[in-house]
């Protein structure tokens, strides 16, 4: 594995997960919530419209930056981090989101580990090439 190959799947997980908010507010809003507050009111599927956007937004400055190490590292940990607080927050301790949620979570764990995979990898690059 490269580091622009993991720079390219965590643009992905940004893309596909983003596409899915911006395209399909309706369901998400269905699938993730917890079933009595799950209605795609207008105003609910334009706020996951919005996140969606910024996801892909997010997604595409990934997928076509020069990634540093301490751009992965970055990535990895502010990518991450308060997004686990945020899903711990919303689906045990006030509970709003649903099991399905969990993808979000993978979703994050992903980054993480992409993030600093890429670190990692970034690092040693130089040596390789020198």
């Amino acid at each position: 594995m490269t580091p622009r190959r993991l720079q390219l799947c965590l643009a992905a997980i940004f893309l596909l997960l983003g596409m899915w908010c911006l395209l399909f507010p309706a369901m998400v809003v269905r699938v993730t919530f917890r079933p009595d507050l799950a209605t795609a009111t207008e105003q609910a599927r334009f706020l996951m419209g919005c996140f969606g956007a910024q996801a892909v937004l997010c997604g595409t400055i990934i997928a076509t930056a020069r990634f540093t190490p301490m751009t992965f590292l970055t990535f990895g940990l502010v990518g991450s981090v308060p997004f686990f607080v945020f899903n711990i927050w919303f689906w045990l301790v006030e509970p709003v989101l649903n099991s399905w949620m969990l993808l979000d979570l993978a979703g994050n764990v992903g980054i993480l580990v992409t993030g600093i995979w890429g670190w990692h990898l970034s690092r040693q690059e130089p040596a390789a090439a020198g």
